[in-house]
């Protein structure tokens, strides 16, 4: 099982903005040189995170984005839903009526009681946990 890369550069991107909260809004550029990804995979993942109302776009010189809220109230489970889209391990997880064998399936539950903990583990990290956990690891590295 692995993440895709748009859920690690989504989840990057907006830890970025988060690391420049209240700096105004921030050039795409900036965060694209920061974070090592291209500008051009960048601009993909804005307009669902535009949509879901989790980042606002100025346009302009002094445009750029930021988030749309907090980040204290941006969890990693609102970001990767986003750009991952549903977060469970296999598709009987979110509909049983996909697989004739749910109903009496082991695995199934495995995959349930998997999934569960991932999500909790994703709803209990917000943007602002994230930032602190960085500030801690970037004075540990000095």
């Amino acid at each position: 099982m692995k993440l895709s890369t748009r859920g690690r550069y989504g989840l990057r991107f907006m830890l970025d903005l988060a690391v420049h909260y209240n700096e105004g809004p921030i050039f795409l550029k900036d965060i694209a040189q920061r974070q090592g990804i291209s500008e051009k995979y960048l601009w993909q993942l804005i307009h669902p995170l535009k949509t879901a109302g989790l980042i606002n776009s100025t346009r302009g010189a002094h445009g750029g984005y930021q988030l749309a809220k907090n980040p204290e109230d941006i969890t990693l489970k609102d970001i990767m839903q986003v750009v991952e889209g549903p977060l469970c391990l296999v598709d009987c997880v979110d509909n049983a009526s996909i697989c004739e064998r749910a109903s009496t399936c082991i695995t199934r539950n495995v995959w349930q009681e998997a999934t569960r903990v991932i999500l909790k583990t994703l709803e209990s990290l917000t943007l602002e946990t994230m930032v602190k956990r960085q500030t801690e690891k970037e004075k540990q590295a000095t």
